[in-house]
């Protein structure tokens, strides 16, 4: 007589279920939420009034508000910054024994990453609707691309964080400590924001800070969610999406192969 075989769920069943966890984990910290929320927030008010003069110089485009520029740039830097969270909350599970017991499941290694992956692209995707609407009520965010073009400027921010995001979890999953992520993913991040067209235009920055600009990969994603949403002609998304696929390919690659270690190692 045959014997029936359970293989275990699906493999989108398996992401889906563990998305669902790691969302509900999140909402069950309301301060974790809030704070979340917050940081972009006071982020794009500091910033907004510490740059604003910059509008005056002769670097600056002529007839432009300063917070349409720096809108977009914040969604880039924010989809960045939040996905440094992704590589602070998988080495969180390591040292607090949920990984321990995932291992024990029948699942796919490569579904716990990719539904930590997900949920914080969610939880990311609210951060940035938020901020647009406080841009919108607060500031007077007005970009000439209208909701379309902020949409979009909204959709590449959170797939070069998307890719980020992989590239932590990758880190994460090899070093497993949470101090040293967080050192290595601030050391990441300050240069590429401020060496950046982010905040200033590239030409106005010192000589030096030019040449790094120019090459800083995230300038190329700023400027073009700078284009989406400001209705300019459109040029560096599909070099940025490009990019982040690449990045978010080579990402997981070498994320799977460290949580496949020994969590003891």
């Amino acid at each position: 007589m045959a014997t029936l075989t359970w293989h275990g769920s699906s493999y989108p069943t398996q992401v889906l279920v563990l998305t669902g966890r790691s969302l509900r984990a999140l909402l069950r910290t309301p301060a974790l939420v809030f704070f979340s929320i917050l940081q972009p927030l006071i982020m794009l008010t500091l910033f907004s009034q510490i740059f604003s003069s910059i509008t005056s110089t002769a670097n600056f485009p002529p007839g432009m508000s300063y917070i349409n520029y720096l809108l977009p740039a914040i969604l880039v830097n924010t989809a960045m910054q939040s996905s440094l969270a992704s590589g602070i909350g998988l080495v969180q599970d390591m040292s607090n024994g949920v990984l321990a017991r995932f291992r024990s499941l029948p699942i796919r290694p490569s579904t716990v990453l990719l539904a930590r992956n997900l949920s914080d692209a969610v939880r990311t995707a609210f951060q940035l609707v938020l901020m647009i609407a406080f841009g919108v009520l607060v500031f007077g965010f007005r970009p000439d691309g209208g909701m379309l073009g902020t949409l979009a400027a909204l959709g590449l921010a959170l797939v070069v964080g998307w890719a980020l995001s992989w590239v932590f979890i990758a880190i994460a999953a090899w070093v497993r400590k949470a101090e040293l992520m967080q050192t290595v993913g601030f050391l990441a991040m300050f240069p590429l924001m401020f060496a950046s067209s982010a905040f200033v235009p590239v030409n106005g920055l010192p000589g030096w800070l030019q040449a790094i600009a120019k090459v800083n990969p995230l300038t190329y994603a700023v400027d073009a969610a700078r284009s989406l949403a400001l209705a300019h002609p459109v040029t560096g998304v599909l070099g940025a999406l490009v990019t982040s696929g690449a990045i978010a390919a080579i990402g997981a690659f070498f994320a799977v192969r460290g949580f496949r270690r020994p969590l003891s190692v």
